[in-house]
């Protein structure tokens, strides 16, 4: 298991980010798929019609975010990603920590941060 932290700038207020992040018709436009997903802890997503889904563990309103996502039947170390918006002038920085990555997805995952969420969220929120 592998962890990944990165810090990313988004030019973009944080409750946009935020929303951007939990609202499901947002996350459609951004990420062009079918999405399930409710800003209420316990309840279960899906992101990419499916690709990614997990559990929604808390939320702090514009401030946080953390989820449980799911690899296969291996629950004993939950993976746990965890968004945390910081406020930075008239931008966002956005503070990603995903945990206890499964070794065989981890290129997957780094790589699928990049450039299948975060550049998204850029040119939706940046225009």
């Amino acid at each position: 298991m592998k962890d990944f932290k990165k810090y990313f700038t988004i030019n973009a207020l944080p409750e946009d980010v935020f929303n951007a992040l939990t609202n499901p018709l947002i996350i459609t436009m951004w990420s062009g798929e079918p999405n399930v997903m409710s800003a209420e802890p316990g309840s279960e997503f899906e992101w990419f019609d499916g690709s990614i889904c997990g559990k929604n563990l808390r939320f702090e309103q514009h401030k946080l975010i953390e989820q449980q996502w799911y690899f296969g039947e291996d629950d004993e170390k939950p993976s746990i990603v965890t968004i945390k918006l910081h406020i930075n002038k008239e931008s966002t920085s956005l503070e990603l920590r995903h945990t206890n990555i499964p070794d065989e997805a981890y290129e997957n995952i780094v790589e699928g941060w990049e450039s299948d969420i975060i550049s998204p969220l850029r040119d939706l929120l940046e225009e």
